[in-house]
């Protein structure tokens, strides 16, 4: 271990400063250009197809929806689950195929946003201003040319946001957005891009957002909802800024990106029945302060190479604040979490059939914190390295059939600032294969299966929290099994454009799940290797499209079916008085049966929108018995767009209305949502 401890550190420098060396002696023959020229990078082989095509929303279609933020977006993919713990306020994470959130990977502009705390990225603190692409891989990219870091998770979310684009003869773009509307809403905008020069490009993109989040609802009691309440601490307050420079030179292709986000809010408490001696006041506060900076270079050294190297570095803060009144426990906890990143992926074209790629990443993690002075006492300050090495290759025959198939190895490394004890090392072999058949070239149909085996390593919080930690935790295990077929063809000259479809079913499982369980003392819990969960389920996606002469229409439709059952072998018999057998039970908030539509009407510079999204019953906690038992819900929201041209100039104009019905629902139970809402959004570009 002391051996592969050395070269597995070692290997992975040696290679990003070869992969930079290489680079720099390729700048020094490259001919300059005219000043008004970009060229476009293309580094892939195009022999390199995508075998398990992403879930996907960009351009037009993305910006149609209208949504406050990411999570809000994320409601439209089949297969996944947002868990939103009360409106604009709360937290927001995402959940795919039941597998967890701490199993989802999520990427900004190619580079995983880590949380080596608790392992979960809330999705509220990303707008939607500046995002073109968003889209989830269930299993991982097909595209071998990735860090190691993208074959790490049992599933993806990969955000992009917007890249500065120019009509001809123009050097500037400005966008201004101003939105108004329910909950004291003022959200305000800037966008402005630049072209600076032959090669480079920049772009800087500031918002400031500040909401009451105050809204009526009708509050649940014995014999349904009789009363209305007003939801309190729901108040956001955030600034973000980003500021991007970006090259497009020949053969290469650079990026630089600076992030801020500071943030200010009440976490809505749980609107739980007096009965239980808990009142709807919750003065929970929050504040967030998160700064990162991020690079990537690719490089297309020969015919048959293509190296990418990139860094991170990020620098987040939270304080939680739990006042002595609100709560038996009285918090007031301050995190400081670092993260190093530096990743090397090279892409060899071997020939016309076969690609290989080789990828090496280093992760460094620390987190520090204080609070009550027996927290200060206890908390190791934990520090983390992590080494991935990736090997994939890929064939592509001209017959129709593709394959790939991947390694990973993960090497994880705990110590502890005060040389407490720490966690053991920990040393994973993880293989996944993927297989695609298109039988008829021209047809448009294409029959895809994958196998992956992957595992998340515990978090600090899971290993080290004060009187909740366990050092002795296993990783979670994932295995999934899934095969497709899917459908995509475009017709010329006729009212029906297009359809596209797909059908899935998978067959996962989770080992060693961890979870929390009560000790002796009520007030005090551990985190235990426990659950073994078997999820099977299908995702069905249509999305036809037709024109009928100057009028464009798009539906989009998606229906998940879904069993996710706790087979953790202590539960079949509960061996000690009041526990609730949960053997064999859909695992908590996973819906049987889920599914969106969403139906875009476009006709000259007017755009009409509608969706529907539906999630059925749901069952709180372990046990399907009814004191757990969520009732099923859906919303539907309308928006009208109208772009006024004035010269050069762009005048933007949208009306939305949310929850048009008015329904009542818990997402989380306990945390009810926003009734009917709107908003009005004025954008200028110039």
């Amino acid at each position: 271990m002391d051996c592969y401890r050395k070269t597995g550190i070692v290997l992975p420098v040696v290679a990003v400063l070869l992969s930079v060396t290489v680079m720099l002696r390729a700048q020094d023959g490259v001919p300059e250009m005219p000043e008004d020229t970009l060229c476009e990078v293309v580094v892939t082989a195009d022999r390199i197809r995508e075998i398990v095509p992403a879930q996907k929303l960009a351009g037009q279609q993305l910006e149609r929806l209208r949504s406050n933020s990411v999570a809000d977006a994320l409601r439209y993919f089949s297969g996944v689950q947002v868990k939103d713990y009360g409106g604009i306020g709360g937290l927001k994470t995402v959940n795919v195929r039941s597998l967890g959130s701490q199993h989802v990977g999520v990427f900004y502009d190619g580079i995983q946003i880590s949380n080596a705390q608790n392992g979960t990225v809330d999705l509220g603190k990303f707008s939607m201003d500046n995002m073109e692409v968003l889209s989830v891989y269930n299993g991982q990219k097909s595209d071998i040319f990735q860090s190691a870091r993208d074959y790490a998770s049992a599933a993806a979310l990969y955000m992009v946001s917007r890249r500065p684009r120019f009509r001809e003869g123009k050097r500037n773009n400005l966008n201004f957005k101003a939105r108004s509307g329910s909950f004291d809403l003022i959200d305000l905008s800037a966008l402005w891009e630049s072209r600076a020069g032959r090669w480079l490009s920049t772009s800087a993109n500031v918002e400031f957002l500040n909401t009451s989040g105050r809204y009526k609802f009708r509050y649940s009691r014995e014999g349904g909802y009789d009363t209305t309440e007003v939801r309190r601490n729901g108040d956001v307050m955030y600034v973000r800024a980003e500021a991007g420079l970006f090259g497009n030179m020949p053969r290469t292709d650079f990026m630089v990106k600076g992030y801020f986000y500071w943030s200010e809010r009440g976490y809505p408490g749980a609107a739980v029945k007096k009965d239980y001696g808990i009142a709807l006041l919750n003065e929970d506060r929050q504040k967030d302060r998160n700064i990162f900076v991020q690079s990537a270079v690719t490089h297309r050294a020969a015919d048959f190479y293509s190296f990418k190297v990139q860094a991170k570095y990020a620098n987040d803060y939270m304080n939680y604040v739990m006042p002595p009144h609100s709560t038996v426990q009285p918090m007031d906890n301050h995190y400081w979490q670092q993260e190093l990143y530096l990743t090397t992926s090279h892409l060899f074209s071997i020939n016309r059939v076969w690609s290989a790629g080789l990828a090496c990443d280093l992760q460094w993690n620390s987190l520090d914190a204080d609070g009550t002075e027996m927290f200060n006492a206890n908390f190791i300050q934990p520090r983390r390295l992590t080494v991935l090495s990736a090997a994939a290759t890929s064939v592509n025959f001209d017959f129709g059939l593709s394959a790939q198939a991947s390694l990973l190895h993960t090497y994880v490394h705990d110590v502890s600032k005060r040389g407490m004890e720490t966690a053991g090392d920990k040393s994973e072999w993880t293989p996944t294969v993927i297989v695609s058949y298109t039988p008829w070239k021209n047809a448009g149909l294409s029959i895809r299966a994958f196998y992956k085996k992957i595992f998340r390593m515990p978090t600090f919080n899971d290993l080290y929290y004060v009187q909740l930690g366990n050092r002795n935790l296993r990783p979670e295990y994932t295995v999934q099994y899934n095969v497709g077929i899917s459908y995509n063809k475009t017709f010329r000259n006729a009212w029906f454009a297009g359809l596209r479809a797909s059908v899935d079913a998978y067959y996962n499982t989770v080992k060693d799940k961890i979870i929390a369980t009560p000790t002796s003392n009520q007030l005090v819990w551990t985190m235990v290797n426990l659950g073994y969960v078997v999820v099977r389920g299908v995702d069905v996606a249509l999305m036809p499209s037709m024109r009928f002469g100057p009028v464009g229409v798009t539906v989009m439709l998606n229906y998940t079916w879904q069993r996710a059952q706790d087979f953790t072998e202590t539960k079949k018999d509960e061996g000690y008085e009041g526990v609730i057998s949960t053997y064999g039970d859909q695992i908590p908030y996973v819906p049987v049966h889920s599914g969106s539509a969403v139906l875009s009407v476009s006709y000259g510079t007017w755009d009409f929108h509608y969706s529907f999204v539906y999630t059925g019953e749901r069952y709180m906690l372990g046990g399907n018995v009814p004191v757990n038992y969520i009732l099923p819900w859906y919303t539907s929201d309308l928006s009208l767009s109208k772009v006024f041209g004035i010269g050069k100039t762009e005048l933007g104009v949208t009306a939305e209305v949310n929850n048009i019905f008015n329904q009542q629902y818990e997402v989380v139970k306990w945390y009810p949502m926003p009734g009917t809402n709107f908003r009005i959004t004025l954008s200028l570009t110039i």
